[in-house]
């Protein structure tokens, strides 16, 4: 494993220098990886990097790239768009010669649909907001501070609101309140019950949990030993 930079254009024709972490030895199989989003990033960072681990151990090359406003990135947050990163996952999957792609969570609403790969338990953009809102909420109350979710919602669609940490832009914000799974008859759903327990994401701390990296590193393992794709 090693950590490196990628080129990332931006929709101002600029590129962004974004981190990556890969397993790259130029091998057939080259697997992008597209995190979850926001809180649940976090959450799971360990165990995508212990999946792409395991499929190092398969002859996998894995990519886990930045998106700009994400993780390290120091691009900020408050101007990206679900469009701009949608065109930031296709110019890594063609960067890295992608021949497959794992989206994680939300990583579904962005990660390139054209391409044969997996969603790990994929959710709706409204879902995860409303998730990080309901965190705002408790936060608040928790202060001494009273918070509705419909006024952070009013707020979050004119000017943009801080949520868990992250500065949502109201474009970003408006366009993850209606955001659906990006389907694909080229990639297979993953739900959390083929791996057993309950999702990572549901814990109040970043955690890991090796059976359920070793269940969703096989999945993918023996599909790529199989078949040409990850579609089931």
């Amino acid at each position: 494993m090693n950590i490196a930079t990628w080129p990332c254009p931006l929709p101002t024709g600029r590129t962004s220098e974004e981190l990556v972490v890969q397993f790259d030895h130029t091998r057939s199989h080259r697997l992008l990886v597209v995190p979850a989003l926001f809180d649940e990033a976090n959450k799971l960072r360990r165990m995508t990097v212990e999946v792409m681990r395991r499929l190092d151990l398969s002859g996998i090359d894995c990519f886990l790239p930045d998106l700009p406003g994400t993780n390290e990135s120091l691009a900020p947050l408050a101007e990206q768009t679900l469009e701009s990163w949608r065109a930031s996952a296709e110019a890594a999957a063609r960067h890295f010669d992608a021949t497959h792609v794992l989206s994680l969570r939300g990583g579904a609403l962005v990660a390139p649909p054209h391409m044969p790969g997996w969603q790990y338990a994929p959710q709706t953009g409204g879902k995860i907001l409303r998730a990080l809102l309901r965190a705002r909420t408790i936060a608040s109350r928790e202060a001494g501070r009273e918070e509705t979710i419909d006024a952070l919602q009013q707020l979050g669609r004119s000017d943009g609101v801080e949520l868990a940490g992250w500065e949502f832009g109201p474009e970003l914000f408006h366009q993850l309140e209606t955001a659906e799974i990006r389907k694909s008859p080229k990639q297979a759903v993953i739900e959390q019950s083929h791996l057993g327990g309950a999702g990572l994401w549901l814990r109040a701390e970043p955690d890991e949990d090796p059976e359920q990296a070793d269940a969703l590193a096989a999945i993918i393992a023996v599909a790529l030993d199989g078949k040409s794709d990850g579609a089931e």
